[in-house]
This record gives C-alpha cells, structure tokens and sequence, in this order.
C-alpha cells in the first residue's frame, strides 16, 4: 500500500472522528445550529471555525512548497468562472442542507452510528449525483 494510501485514510479518520465529536453527524444539531429565528444553538460556530484555521494553515503551508510531501503536484481547480450550474448547486446543495441537516461528509461519517435517517440521505444523494451526470451527458 502506498504511503499517500496510508495518510489519506488517517486523515480522513481523524476528520471523521472531528465530525462525530463536533455534533455535525447529529441532524438536530445541525439545524439547531441554522434555526436563528428560533431556538439557535451556536455550538457548532466553534466547530466552523476550527474548519477555517485548519484550511487556513493549509493553504498558507502550500503557499511556501513547490510541490506537496505526497504527490507530484497541486491539484488545484483550474474553473474560476460563476455560472449558473454553480449558484443552482450551490442553491440546492444549502437547500438540503437546511432541510435534512446534513451534508455528505457528516453522513458518510454518520454511517459508524447506524442512523436509518442518514442511510436514505446517502442514497438519494447518490441517485441524485447519478441522475445529474446522466442527465449531463445527455445535455451536452
């Protein structure tokens, strides 16, 4: 197995492990957390801002290396362009979000606590990934 193999997969545990900890697998938390009409619960800003000190420290790290530890080169997305297709994801994406309190790394991580709720999520988000590439095909 490759060493890039290894780390990838501890990575991913300990942000897992961050999600469950941080109360993001829990649905109610989430949109406890959205409600700012009704009872709010601000304890996931905390979670959010640790988020945005580690991606913070990241991007500043690779700023300072010519390529990364791992790999050969950055991947970085090449499209800056706003269009349509983005602000309608982006639209729907939050339109979930809001309604189910759940977004796809918290749900995939929700799996280790066998929540029904969060399985019927991953799958109509994978029927819904699938429709869209089918449906993207077809367009064009």
């Amino acid at each position: 197995m490759k060493l890039i193999n290894l780390v990838s997969f501890f990575c991913g545990t300990v942000f897992s492990l961050g999600l469950i900890e941080g109360k993001m697998i829990d649905p109610a938390a989430v949109l406890a957390f959205l409600d700012f009409a009704g009872a709010w619960r601000p304890a996931l800003i905390f979670v959010l801002f640790g988020a945005v000190i580690v991606a913070y420290t990241g991007v500043e790290i690779q700023k300072h290396q010519a390529r990364p530890w791992l790999d050969e080169s950055f991947s970085m997305p090449t499209m800056r362009k706003i269009d349509r297709r983005l602000i309608i994801g982006s639209m729907v994406f939050g339109l979930g979000w809001g309604l189910v309190g759940l977004c796809p790394g918290p749900a995939i991580a929700g799996l280790l606590i066998g929540n029904l709720k969060t399985l019927v999520f991953l799958m109509a988000l994978f029927v819904g990934m699938y429709g869209f590439s089918f449906w993207s095909r077809r367009a064009g």
